[in-house]
């Protein structure tokens, strides 16, 4: 291997996927490798034979499920925002051509012991059923200041200046209930801890107006989508884009040893005794692990099922977000479910998956408020996985290392993780303001 690679990306997982996409439509040259023979790494989606291999140790499952390959089960289950950050990098690297998506059938939040929709609009406030009749009408004032609000225009702003005003400021000038504010901060503006509320409210703001324009973007129940097939088609999608821009593809290297000059700067990689060399090396926590720290655990549960989640309107494909106030944890709860109107299951099978932040080593016992809710399970699979953030200054060692996959069910921070990779790789930012039109086919199969 004589010539020289800008950047060499180890790992086929989603993040690595995109990465080694964005940069190859960059211009730059691009090896990729992974010491496993299938795309996708962590974040790969498995059949039920490989599923039961996995978790149960031997590889015949038992018939009732169905056939295997009909199961595309994700590894690290996620929904994506109709109109986030995630769809907007498909639509600039124009990958919506390799892929099919659905929209997602419903979004709902757990209160009070029940599952209830997330109302996300002044329209839907005053129909909820999370609210009593004087909060329904604040938290519509609330809504419609939030629809209303232009970064552009100060007359829609009503003397608040949301770069400096926080979240709770602004939120009292409205006088909403505590449960409002969880339901808002933990299921329409995906907050996943609570210290949004003491940061300028324009961050909380935007993601609520996202959340309220991907709704709208299909008119369905939900603000997300999701891919046919489940998500283990998205890095292939980007390993073809990757590809035809001249990125280089290796599967099945085994080792995939990073090489360091004296001063500690990645020169290449060696894999089966030769050694590519490269400027840079993108890769995931396993390929490098000194140089990343354990910073938390998830704990999840995969259940399979022949019945939709009770209370979500007969849907299909649904997240439940539980506010870790509800259930007096240290963090949220996230429940997902898709099924065979995904193409991820046999007809008549629909899979559940319960994840959060672990807190402590019995994710059956820890993860029963969400299991709760899902009905009668057929079969059930619980994992708890340890979580990376890489620990180095790339500056030094050339290494650019992405994060561990949280317990989050939507994308906004796994882009966020990629999208800051990509600035420090290019040293530019990527310019994400796309016309979300362009993505004709997502329109017409989530229709």
């Amino acid at each position: 291997m004589d010539e020289e690679y800008d950047v060499i990306v180890l790992g086929t997982g989603l993040k690595e996927c995109i990465i080694s996409g964005l940069l190859s439509v960059e211009g730059l040259k691009v090896l990729h490798m992974d010491r496993n023979d299938y795309y996708g790494g962590e974040s790969s989606s498995l059949n039920l034979t490989k599923l039961w291999k996995r978790f149960k140790g031997n590889d015949s499952p038992p018939e009732h499920l169905g056939v295997s390959k009909e199961y595309n089960v994700d590894m690290v289950p996620k929904f994506m925002m109709a109109n986030g950050a995630l769809v907007r990098v498909l639509i600039h690297t124009s990958v919506t051509k390799y892929l099919n998506f659905k929209a997602v059938d419903g979004s709902f939040v757990y209160n009070n012991g029940k599952i209830h929709k997330v109302p996300a609009t002044d329209v839907e406030a005053l129909k909820s059923n999370l609210m009593g009749l004087f909060e329904k009408r604040r938290a519509r004032k609330f809504f419609i200041y939030v629809q209303d609000y232009d970064e552009e225009d100060p007359k829609s702003h009503e003397g608040l200046d949301l770069t400096k005003v926080t979240t709770r400021e602004v939120i009292s000038k409205y006088g909403l209930e505590d449960d409002t504010v969880d339901f808002i901060g933990h299921a329409l503006a995906l907050h996943r801890d609570d210290s949004y509320l003491d940061e300028p409210a324009l961050d909380t703001v935007k993601r609520m107006k996202l959340y309220a324009e991907s709704l709208a973007r299909f008119q369905g129940g939900s603000p997300y989508i999701y891919p046919l097939y489940g998500l283990g088609e998205l890095p292939q999608a980007f390993a073809r884009l990757s590809a035809v821009y001249g990125g280089t593809y290796m599967l099945n290297k085994p080792e995939c040893k990073v090489e360091f000059d004296e001063s500690g700067k990645a020169y290449g990689v060696t894999s089966e005794g030769e050694t590519a060399k490269c400027k840079k090396v993108v890769c995931d926590p396993s390929y490098l692990p000194e140089k990343v720290k354990k910073v938390g655990r998830v704990a999840r549960a995969i259940c399979i099922m022949k019945h939709p989640i009770p209370d979500t309107k007969d849907s299909h494909s649904v997240q439940i977000i539980l506010p870790k106030k509800q259930l007096k944890r240290k963090s949220d709860m996230y429940v997902f479910c898709c099924s065979y109107a995904h193409n991820v299951a046999p007809k008549g099978k629909f899979i559940a998956f319960v994840s959060t932040e672990a807190e402590t080593d019995k994710p059956e016992i820890e993860l029963k408020p969400g299991i709760d809710l899902l009905g009668p399970v057929e079969e059930t699979f619980f994992d708890i996985y340890d979580r990376y953030e890489p620990i180095n200054n790339p500056e030094e060692d050339s290494c650019f290392l992405t994060n561990s996959y949280d317990a989050s069910t939507h994308f906004e921070t796994t882009v966020k993780d990629v999208l800051s990779l990509y600035n420090k790789i290019t040293g530019k930012e990527l310019d994400l303001s796309v016309d979300l039109n362009a993505a004709s086919a997502t329109e017409q199969e989530a229709a």
